[in-house]
């Protein structure tokens, strides 16, 4: 649905914001047990076998007063058409988790799947980036994010080790909608980390406290088209589980340029490397706080040897007030420092957001926010006639 006039736009989603205030709260179920009464997932077989399905639909709209030419939000990913109404994911899994407190050697493994408008931005290359390919659903995409297997093994602490394709442990911020407090995302997640990975990925608790995670895997979002890389991290948590902090670390070669596309049929790698350092910590029981840094490179990108760089500095705060009612605001500031990642422009990015999770079923998310977002460098928004923007928007999410 396309709304073709901008005023049209702000009253649809401020509609919109008001309406996600006017419902009541039920008992903790998922829509399908809400309206049916029996859990798949709580039968005998299902408990017996230890494997849960699950899923859950988001749609909204991403209201953008200056109604833009080009019909896109620039730069703003995920959410990135202006003054319409879409399906962002029919999400739906199906997961047998590792008992990793026991002592005994457990297999398990999980498979995901998402259409909607954001499985275009979280396909990998040479796979399921090409399964929907209908010009008229161009919007419209299917990946596979996740198919691994899991295997614990009782050494020591405990080794799980994962196989197959599955999403980054870079970064705060992920593709899964239920996991996110904000509705669109920052520009260190859209434009700064990878999204998904293909290999093999090991954890091993050293202690209580800490936690390291390494592995091989291809690239960045490759179905094994990527040179191999080695990904991992460290996480910490406190005793009181009240702060944690997370560094993970990628880094290897990528080909930017392959055989068919060169004159000499040779192809042309690069290194690429970057951290992510997330900062998370509760001031109080219900007022939370998360600092992320994000920094990468890659070598010789011009043809006169120079390197690129991006990095960023993102800040959260969130405040429980009450079991249905949440708001947070967050910070950004994602600098492209030679114009590599995201409008090809050397630029500086800031974005600040307000939103509100609102839970008034305990099968519905609602997800209103007001984002404005300003560049320092070459206009980016308004197709390519502003250097900030307002948007107003909204999503609901409904748990299966």
């Amino acid at each position: 649905m396309y709304i073709n006039n901008k005023q049209t736009g702000w009253r649809l989603t401020l509609v919109s914001a008001i309406l996600m205030s006017s419902a009541v709260q039920a008992d903790d179920e998922g829509l399908i047990e809400s309206l049916t009464g029996s859990d798949i997932n709580k039968t005998a077989p299902m408990r017996d076998l230890g494997i849960e399905f699950g899923g859950w639909v988001s749609a909204g709209i991403a209201g953008n007063p200056d109604d833009p030419r080009d019909k896109t939000n620039g730069p703003v990913t995920f959410n990135n058409r202006a003054n319409e109404f879409h399906m962002h994911q029919l999400y739906g899994y199906i997961e047998k988790a590792v008992d990793t407190e026991s002592n005994k050697w457990d297999l398990g493994f999980r498979a995901d799947v998402v259409y909607g408008v954001d499985a275009r931005f979280t396909t990998q290359g040479n796979f399921d980036n090409n399964l929907v390919v209908d010009s008229s659903s161009r919007f419209y995409k299917l990946a596979f994010p996740q198919v691994y297997a899991e295997l614990f093994a009782p050494i020591g602490n405990g080794l799980t080790t994962k196989v197959g394709h599955f999403y980054t442990i870079i970064g705060n911020e992920v593709v899964t909608a239920p996991d996110n407090f904000f509705f669109s995302h920052a520009y260190t997640m859209q434009y700064g980390e990878p999204f998904t990975h293909t290999g093999v990925l090991m954890s091993y608790p050293l202690n209580n406290n800490f936690e390291l995670t390494g592995g091989v895997v291809s690239g960045w979002d490759s179905f094994f088209q990527q040179p191999a890389n080695f990904l991992g991290g460290v996480s910490y948590t406190t005793d009181d589980e009240k702060t944690s902090v997370a560094v993970s670390f990628i880094t290897g070669d990528t080909i930017v340029a392959d055989r068919s596309d060169t004159a000499d049929g040779s192809k042309i790698e690069r290194h690429r490397s970057m951290y992510s350092v997330v900062l998370s910590h509760d001031f109080l029981d219900n007022l939370h706080y998360t600092l992320q840094h994000d920094f990468g490179v890659q070598d010789n990108v011009y043809q006169s040897g120079g390197d690129s760089k991006w990095y960023g500095l993102n800040q959260y705060l969130t405040y429980d007030v009450n079991d249905e009612l949440a708001t947070g605001l967050r910070f950004e500031w994602f600098r492209d420092q030679d114009g590599t990642q995201v409008t090809g422009d050397d630029n500086h990015f800031f974005a600040i957001t307000a939103g509100v999770n609102y839970s008034p079923l305990s099968w519905l998310m609602l997800r209103p926010e007001i984002r404005y977002d300003w560049v320092t460098g070459a206009n980016a928004f308004d197709a390519g006639a502003s250097d900030d923007q307002v948007l107003i928007s909204a999503d609901a999410i409904i748990r299966f």
